[in-house]
């Protein structure tokens, strides 16, 4: 889950962002002593992600507004279901919605898609697992969701694990450097708790990379078959993981090769928010 020291600073930036000098339009609108009574309603059918960062943005707005009636985090709702209720300030509810919203609708929109890549590869050990192609500032936001979808995370950032990737090798073998000779030098300064991967996108390059004893090997933007070739060639010596061009139409065939992890930047980089609502009934005082 999230925690209130990820939530809070987020939040509080994007209702500054929002509001820099007040909410002109409801205090100019809204009598002072209003109350309000709102419904957050799904406009479609979806998994639910990001209901604490929505009341937070209520919260932070207004401490006295109460959000009651949460569905919880991963869980699937249909078209019409209420999925919170919201009672406060006239005023606050209003000036908090737009940021409340943007923040739910697009967590539940990853949740969502990333629950049908899940649903794609049942019967098969393959896990769905998020990338680093998140937005700037809300990647535990978007990763959070991913989870609340049944997907898995990759490592959260640069400094999480060490991972080759194709312009690194050209320059760790330039010069003529032999592959594995330079991941075994790398391997040897690594601490005994650092995961070591490496991506390839030849076939021939495994080999290679397998002698240097490196934990998970990358099958960059292979075909079925040559994932199938993959696996069967790296024969349990290294987790695997599948990348590139993955989608809701190929992920099946992908994971039915066998392979361990399948990575999917268009769960946070392509996806579109869920079409939820904030249904607002306000009491003149």
């Amino acid at each position: 889950m999230l925690s209130s020291n990820q939530i809070e600073p987020v939040v509080r930036m994007a209702l500054a962002e929002d509001a820099p000098w007040g909410d002109i339009t409801s205090e100019s609108l809204i009598p002072e002593g209003a109350t309000a009574t709102a419904r957050l309603v799904a406009r479609e059918s979806g998994v639910f992600s990001g209901g604490e960062v929505f009341r937070a943005a209520m919260r932070l707005t207004d401490a006295r507004i109460r959000v009651d009636g949460m569905l919880g985090e991963g869980g699937a709702f249909e078209t019409g279901a209420v999925l919170a209720e919201v009672t406060g300030s006239a005023r606050a509810v209003l000036q908090a919605e737009r940021i409340g919203l943007n923040f739910v609708q697009r967590m539940s929109g990853i949740a969502t898609l990333t629950a049908r890549y899940v649903a794609e590869t049942s019967g098969t050990a393959a896990r769905i697992v998020d990338t680093r192609k998140t937005t700037p500032g809300l990647r535990a936001f978007e990763r959070h969701a991913v989870r609340c979808g049944g997907g898995f995370n990759h490592r959260f950032s640069l400094s999480d694990a060490v991972m080759a990737k194709d312009n690194h090798l050209a320059v760790l073998t330039a010069g003529g450097r032999d592959l594995t000779e330079a991941l075994r030098e790398v391997r040897s300064r690594l601490g005994h708790t650092v995961h070591l991967e490496v991506e390839v996108d030849r076939l021939d390059q495994v080999e290679a990379v397998l002698s240097a004893g490196v934990d998970t090997i990358m099958l960059d933007n292979f075909s079925v078959e040559q994932l199938r070739e993959g696996v069967a060639l790296i024969d349990g010596r290294a987790i695997i993981e599948a990348s590139g061009s993955v989608t809701l139409d190929t992920v099946a065939a992908i994971a039915r090769t066998g392979v361990d992890i399948i990575s999917v930047g268009a769960l946070t980089h392509s996806v579109r928010s869920l079409d939820l609502g904030l249904d607002i009934a306000v009491d003149r005082p």
